[in-house]
């Protein structure tokens, strides 16, 4: 088995960096959020090696909770990909030395041009953070690294800083579930704050029968539309009752005279129903309320027009 005290004292270590950065919240930090608050064009994340890494996902968080944001090669963007920085820019630059060569270089074209540069870095007197609007300090007594030499520490508490801004980024902004939900609309938190109408199965797919349908056809009618159950009409195509799975299984224990039988004979009336402009995650929780795996889908007001149907499989599918 291996020996487990290294890797606690990497945790131990990483875990000090992340809780020394709580005493340095200042007025930087709070100049630091509202730069980005106001930035009316991308903010642009830099850095280099592993920074750059950590730059990425800063950028990823950003871009997910309604701030426009992309990572820019600092060695790309001095070989011809300057040009996409932009006086309405914010660039914020990720060096722990804060005198990486490639992004000293482009403190030039940032002052041009006029965007507002944001530093993170562990280097509070460096060429970086002396030319930065503002400048954040994410310095470490040590890195995790046995020899001190990988960048652990470090990059765990730049991450930690990118994340705490892009949190109260997102709170000083008013961004809301729903917002971060339409961001994410193949998500679990998209499928969430969706609308059911927008998961349901209408149209052809939706399995409906005439009350006077024989089983032999109920049953066909249910298994081609694979929802486990189906809707059982009048003849205004208002809706009478469900039958599901359920509901066959305990009338089969009737015997062959079950293929006798109509719709009408099996299924259960008053069904429930809810508007299409319900919320998925309302849903859910009636079917979880209930012990249903299924939910007539009304269409307008009336509880008895069948807009579609909803399963809780539509719910759960793709979730990530």
């Amino acid at each position: 088995m291996a020996d487990r005290t290294l890797a606690r004292k990497v945790l131990e270590t990483e875990a000090a960096a992340i809780l020394a950065l709580v005493d340095r919240l200042d007025g930087k930090f709070d100049c630091a959020v509202q730069t980005l608050r106001q930035c009316t064009g991308r903010v642009i994340l830099t850095g280099m090696g592993k920074s750059g890494i950590i730059c990425r996902k800063i950028a990823a968080t950003l871009t997910s909770t309604g701030t426009p944001a992309f990572f820019l090669h600092p060695a790309e963007a001095i070989h011809g990909d300057l040009g996409v920085i932009q006086g309405d820019d914010v660039v914020v630059a990720l060096s722990y030395s804060g005198e990486t060569d490639e992004l000293l270089r482009l403190l030039e074209t940032i002052r041009r041009v006029g965007a507002k540069l944001i530093a993170i870095t562990g280097g509070r007197s460096s060429t970086l953070a002396l030319n930065a609007d503002v400048a954040l300090d994410c310095s470490v007594t040590e890195e995790a690294c046995p020899m001190n030499l990988v960048p652990t520490a470090s990059t765990t508490a730049a991450l930690a800083i990118g994340d705490a801004l892009a949190m109260t980024l997102l709170v000083e902004k008013g961004f809301r579930e729903e917002d971060f939900a339409s961001l994410h609309p193949g998500g679990r938190i998209g499928k969430r704050f969706m609308k059911v109408e927008a998961l349901m199965h209408g149209g052809k797919q939706c399995p409906i029968v005439p009350a006077d349908t024989r089983m032999r056809d109920v049953i066909y009618e249910m298994s081609s539309k694979g929802l486990g159950m189906t809707c059982v009409v009048d003849g205004d195509a208002a809706l009478l009752g469900i039958i599901t799975d359920g509901d066959l299984r305990r009338h089969m224990e009737r015997g062959v005279e079950f293929l006798n039988f109509t719709a009408a004979d099996v299924m259960t009336r008053n069904p429930v129903a809810v508007p299409r402009t319900t919320l998925a995650a309302e849903a859910l929780a009636l079917m979880e309320q209930r012990k249903i795996t299924a939910v007539v889908v009304a269409d307008g007001d009336n509880p008895r027009r069948i807009a579609g149907v909803i399963h809780l499989h539509d719910l759960w599918d793709n979730q990530t």
